[in-house]
């Protein structure tokens, strides 16, 4: 039997190497090291420090998924290194597990308000530190699924932008708008959150609208017009019908963003309550910003300007309590119409003033 490595080993070792989490063992004592090392070795990746600023230099190399920590050791105890590491944005969000002869009630207090996330005592029960471990990794693992599901997001909302030849902080500065109109108007704070975390795909269907009619410069004709008309349902398709808040949010801000209080919208035409309160936030949202920033088409309007707009069109295109929450926090809402305004590249040609006001349904 051959000893060369073949394709098949070269993949499983890639992905042991890659799936088996990183932790960090520190200790000053050989001995605990390799106790430690007999416990762990069999699921995980190990390295090791046996010094406080040894810790802290490979917890900035390795980045572990977590960081197993003696507490008395000398020159730099363990309470120093967890301080070190949490004032450090690129140690910060380790989770740390003290393991320490420290026994006292105090002693954990200190160590768990310093901002470790448990606590075990020496002489260590194999089983449970294995069990704290697993615990706190499926928690990390549950967080970074949750980070990667909101980038997800927020990068379909980007190509959505994109393919409507709009920018990337359009979908900021919306999505933080609706935030800040949902807080007005009193919406639960988790509500509020992931609102902000699901405005940006509203406009995802267009994804499947054709550049011809997408970036049509004139008037739409009825064909045309009943393609747009559908990216909202294909918007919702695209998120699908996942069983997450965040996912169901942004389906149904995808689907009903251009339902109108009077229910003259699309594409069902509902109205009032019928529409969901995220939607009708987001409908309020999207068109101030769209009406303040600058597009090929037509130069930004003035703030007045859209406001007047908005109040006109309050109770017929907008629900009213919306377009009076955004009134209430208009400073607030400039403020990121500021720090997110699009910036105009030199030479870059200055559109000509409309002659009327652009439609607030597309």
């Amino acid at each position: 039997m051959s000893d060369t490595p073949t394709i098949a080993d070269g993949f499983a070792a890639w992905d042991a190497f890659d799936t088996a989490a990183r932790l960090l063992l520190v200790d000053d004592e050989p001995a605990n090291l390799q106790l430690l090392r007999r416990v762990l070795q069999d699921e995980y990746r190990l390295f090791f420090a046996r010094s406080g600023p040894e810790a802290i230099e490979r917890a900035r190399e390795v980045q572990p998924r977590l960081i197993v920590l003696d507490v008395m050791m000398p020159g730099m105890s363990g309470l120093d290194v967890i301080r070190a590491l949490k004032a450090d944005p690129t140690t910060r969000d380790i989770p740390v597990l003290f393991c320490t002869a420290l026994g006292a009630a105090e002693d954990e207090t200190a160590g768990l308000s310093l901002g470790a996330v448990d606590y075990v005592t020496k002489p260590i029960s194999a089983p449970v530190l294995r069990a704290r471990i697993r615990t706190h990794l499926a928690l990390v693992q549950r967080e970074e699924v949750e980070r990667t599901r909101l980038e997800v997001i927020r990068r379909l909302g980007r190509a959505a932008e994109f393919k409507d030849n709009e920018t990337g902080r359009h979908v900021i500065r919306m999505s933080h708008y609706s935030r800040l109109i949902a807080e007005a108007l009193g919406a639960p704070a988790r509500f509020c959150d992931t609102l902000l975390a699901a405005a940006p795909m509203h406009d995802v269907g267009k994804i499947g609208v054709p550049d011809a009619i997408l970036l049509k410069p004139g008037k739409l004709d009825a064909n045309e017009w009943s393609v747009m008309r559908r990216h909202p349902q294909m918007g919702a398709d695209i998120i699908g019908d996942d069983p997450s808040p965040l996912l169901r949010m942004a389906r149904i801000i995808a689907l009903q963003h251009h339902e109108k209080w009077d229910g003259s919208g699309y594409p069902h035409g509902l109205a009032h309550e019928a529409i969901a309160p995220e939607a009708r936030i987001v409908a309020v949202a999207d068109v101030f910003d769209a009406l303040t920033s600058a597009r090929p088409y037509k130069p930004a309007w003035p703030r007045e300007r859209a406001l007047a707009l908005l109040q006109e069109q309050s109770g017929l295109h907008f629900w009213p309590d919306a377009v009076h929450a955004l009134m209430r926090r208009l400073d607030d809402i400039w403020q990121v119409h500021m720090q997110w305004r699009d910036e105009v590249s030199a030479g870059e040609a200055v559109p000509q003033p409309a002659t009327a006001a652009p439609s607030t349904t597309p």
